[in-house]
């Protein structure tokens, strides 16, 4: 068994979930207690109505896991008593409902959209004997649990390769003390940008046939849309009219609960009411029979007064026949209309700006995205150039950095853009250094995987005679072994004498690295390093041991870093390929360029007395693996386009 670090002593405390005032737990524990019991579960086929749906699970699965639901979260850091030494701190949340509660709260995750039923996905009703799949929505949340967590959720690829994944999830902050969302002028201008899309989202021809994935790609682009005649009234004495970008009250509301962290049909509807508000939408029509029931939700706010578009009331209908338009004044903050050059009309005294931030949901960390906050008092508009400008070969730094420098922000956003890294990717195998950038993944997983692990798993009430171990500390020692394994795999991948993909790095960098392994190996086995780790070797390092290996593995990646920035991205960034795919990233880059900083200044609405430090706000998450399948996909379509040009 291989030495673990000293974890330290086990101390409980239990309290309940916090509600609001609506009955439902706040966001971030829905959120988590769905991720941590999908974890849990083994998705499978299920059979109901002589139809197979597979990944997916019971009503009964779902309760049982719930009924007794371990979390473990077992975190590496330095001994604050001897800083060379590593200590393991494990965390264990259980949770516990009867069955009655569990179905409660696999209605709460059906009302935030991240589960749906697989016989019948417009059903919005939980029920007792029924067969459940994932959401393109709940499997983003899914993926972004697993990797800002370190779960290892092998299990759980089939799910993510042949669904649906949501690219591009908006979030909207929430107060702390009740759960309800933060609104201000900023973040309706941010969520209506997001809602609308960059150009009115009008469905493609019917002749032309879309698979799953492509239709789910068109309505991510924003509401979808549609022109409607109205017919002339002689007698009222109104004439036909043609209302141009409109949609159905209820597809807006479904649309919110997909693409943002809206919870539930009510919660869209106040959103959609705030539209009304602002002035970006409006009621065309709601044809309804004088005895259908109506929902209509009402909000109110401050109206700044004079030409300013918001009004202190605004209205939404939840009807089957309500039908909406978007505005003059939505059309404007949507930036639909441009100029010739793509460049946004900014001399209007009413031009609107939002905070918004942006984080990636990425198995290989994150790097510096840069927030999009400023100060409340600061009234002046600043414009945040966008990290897909500074792609452009031609790009002029404000700060007069060096050409090294700009190459190492291009290099950043590269291998954290999904897409453009699985692009720079192929351009260095066809230069034959893809290993550099291999590495540098690798390790970067590594990392990440080292500082944190998780675990969640059903478990029986009663424990086990002669089981001392927690799950937690089960956990913990399988994934040492995976760590030792994954460090050696590193290295006798890259970095031994003749591996399969050997790095070309400085030789000072090499012998420090060989000349601590040989140290280690020779102490505790007696016996000389022959250039290559073997399993039995490996099985035996402790976390300290793998902690300076991995400070050694970041010297190698910081050289191979700085050796792509400046030799391979100049090149890269001239390809045809990289100047066509740079306008796709645009498509999904959620740093959005077109949007303006402005902090809530005299036009916008006052936050809640008693709630002024809570400055609402937004940001972006966006999933990896359904960005690097959409890039795959457009790929593929690329290339079929230019075959079938070259045959005709």
């Amino acid at each position: 068994m291989p030495n673990l670090p000293d974890v330290d002593p086990l101390s409980t405390s239990s309290h309940m979930m916090k509600t609001t005032k609506r009955g439902r737990p706040f966001l971030k524990d829905t959120l988590d207690l769905f991720a941590t019991l999908v974890v849990s579960l083994q998705l499978g086929p299920h059979k109901q109505f002589f139809r197979t749906f597979p990944h997916s699970f019971s009503t009964d699965e779902a309760a049982q896991n719930l009924a007794s639901l371990k979390f473990s979260q077992s975190n590496r850091g330095p001994d604050p008593r001897e800083p060379t030494r590593v200590v393991t701190t494990t965390t264990t949340t259980t949770f516990s409902m009867t069955r009655d509660m569990a179905k409660a709260m696999c209605q709460h995750f059906m009302d935030a959209r991240l589960i749906e039923n697989a016989t019948d996905p417009a059903s919005n009703l939980f029920k007792d004997r029924g067969t459940y799949q994932l959401t393109p929505k709940g499997l983003h949340v899914l993926e972004r649990f697993i990797s800002k967590n370190g779960i290892n959720a092998d299990h759980l690829q089939p799910v993510f390769s042949s669904q649906p994944i949501c690219i591009k999830l908006l979030h909207l902050e929430r107060r702390s003390s009740d759960d309800e969302i933060i609104v201000t002028q900023s973040v309706i201008t941010a969520l209506f940008r997001r809602f609308a899309g960059r150009q009115p989202n009008y469905p493609p021809p019917p002749d032309k046939p879309l698979d799953v994935f492509q239709k789910y790609n068109e309505r991510s682009k924003g509401i979808s849309l549609n022109d409607m005649t109205e017919r002339a009234q002689p007698i009222a004495g109104k004439a036909a009219a043609v209302h141009k970008h409109c949609f159905a009250a209820v597809t807006a509301l479904e649309w919110l609960c997909d693409f943002t962290s809206v919870v539930g049909r009510e919660e869209a509807a106040e959103m959609a009411a705030q539209f009304v508000r602002f002035g970006l939408v409006t009621l065309v029509s709601d044809k309804r029979k004088n005895n259908d029931s109506a929902i209509i939700f009402t909000v109110r706010g401050s109206a700044p007064g004079g030409n300013s578009p918001v009004s202190q009331q605004g209205e939404f209908r939840c009807t089957a026949k309500a039908i909406y338009k978007i505005t003059d004044e939505g059309r404007r903050l949507a930036h639909w209309d441009t100029t010739a050059t793509g460049h946004l009309n900014t001399d209007s005294p009413s031009a609107s700006s939002t905070n918004l931030t942006v984080d990636r949901s990425s198995v290989e960390g994150s790097m510096d995205n840069g927030t999009a906050d400023t100060k409340r008092s600061d009234a002046k508009i600043h414009r945040r150039i966008s990290l897909a400008e500074k792609l452009n070969s031609n790009y002029d730094s404000p700060d007069k950095k060096t050409s090294k420098e700009s190459n190492t922000d291009r290099l950043r956003y590269i291998v954290e853009e999904p897409g453009l890294r699985s692009l720079f990717r192929e351009f260095l195998r066809g230069n034959f250094c893809e290993e550099n950038l291999s590495f540098w993944v690798d390790v970067q997983d590594f990392k990440k995987k080292f500082n944190i692990t998780s675990s969640a798993m059903a478990v029986s009430p009663v424990t086990r005679p002669g089981n001392r171990n927690t799950p937690g500390q089960a956990a913990m020692e399988r994934h040492h072994e995976s760590l030792i394994n994954t460090a050696f795999v590193i290295y006798n991948t890259y970095l031994a004498p003749s591996s399969q993909c050997e790095l070309n790095i400085d030789h000072g960098l090499r012998n420090e690295l060989v000349k601590y392994l040989e140290e280690v190996v020779t102490n505790m086995t007696g016996k000389a390093f022959q250039g290559r780790v073997e399993p039995e070797q490996a099985n035996a390092f402790n976390a300290t041991q793998l902690q300076t290996m991995i400070r050694l593995y970041e010297r190698i990646q910081t050289h191979v870093f700085r050796l792509m920035a400046t030799d391979s991205v100049p090149k890269f960034i001239k390809t045809p390929k990289f100047l066509a795919m740079r306008n796709w990233v645009e498509d999904f880059d959620p740093t959005e360029s077109d949007i303006h900083l402005l902090s809530s200044g005299a036009g916008a609405p006052s936050s809640p007395p008693g709630l002024s430090d809570e400055v609402g706000g937004a940001y972006i998450t966006v999933s990896q693996q359904g960005s690097e399948r959409e890039h795959r996909i457009q790929i593929a379509n690329a290339t079929a386009s230019s075959t079938a040009t070259v045959q005709s």
